[in-house]
């Protein structure tokens, strides 16, 4: 008789962006340059703030939301120099309505001459970040089982296609092999489908490789 798969998790971990986005809004002849970031420091969001000003050194504003952490508990926003509550906490309020985590947004304005007013800025800030999260590359964070895969030099290439072709259609990650006296595979699988990989590994090598359970580890798996 099969092992039962575990059941999935019922709290989703907040999920990421996948390297830099940039995007253009044009409101009333403004324009406002986003850039969307994947950062995991305060010290890298701070050098894509930097990158920013040196950028588009002639630019009034750079207004900028961050969110890190693994369970996004670390939050700051700045308008720098917009009307309080028009840039920096509308452009945070996307971020959290999207679910992220590990990004910095920041929103480079150049004024065309035309005032917004308050309710426009806020449209305007959180427009932007919205228009630009549309195109940027999403990467969700899962609790994944960590298995290592152990077998001859002479199978490894074998092993690898049939590994990669079962991560690919199952939301599950397979690291770069690593050679000690054997060829080792490192396959994270979410931890309610380790039944089914177990199975379809045994049926794929005759049942002459089986998978080792190292723990838990939190991984990005593209969206």
């Amino acid at each position: 008789m099969s092992t039962p798969d575990i059941a999935r998790p019922s709290a989703a971990l907040p999920s990421t962006v996948a390297g830099e986005t940039h995007d253009e809004l044009v409101i009333k002849k403004s324009r406002f340059l986003t850039r969307i970031v994947h950062v995991t420091t305060v010290e890298g969001a701070d050098a894509v703030v930097a990158a920013a000003r040196k950028e588009y050194w002639d630019a009034r504003h750079h207004c900028v939301a961050m969110i890190l952490g693994t369970h996004a508990d670390q939050q700051r926003s700045t308008d720098d120099g917009e009307p309080s509550g028009t840039a920096g906490v509308p452009m945070l309020e996307v971020l959290r309505h999207r679910g992220l985590t590990d990004v910095v947004a920041v929103v480079t304005r150049y004024f065309g001459g035309v005032l917004l007013g308050a309710g426009g800025l806020v449209r305007a800030y959180s427009g932007a970040v919205a228009q630009a999260l549309d195109v940027a590359p999403l990467v969700r964070r899962e609790v994944l089982a960590e298995l290592v895969v152990a077998v001859p030099f002479t199978d490894a290439g074998r092993v690898e296609h049939v590994l990669r072709t079962w991560v690919a259609a199952h939301d599950s990650v397979l690291e770069d092999v690593t050679y000690t006296s054997c060829a080792e595979l490192t396959v994270l699988v979410p931890p309610h489908l380790r039944a089914t990989f177990d199975a379809d590994l045994a049926a794929a090598t005759a049942g002459a490789v089986t998978a080792v359970e190292l723990g838990t580890r939190i991984a990005d798996v593209p969206a």
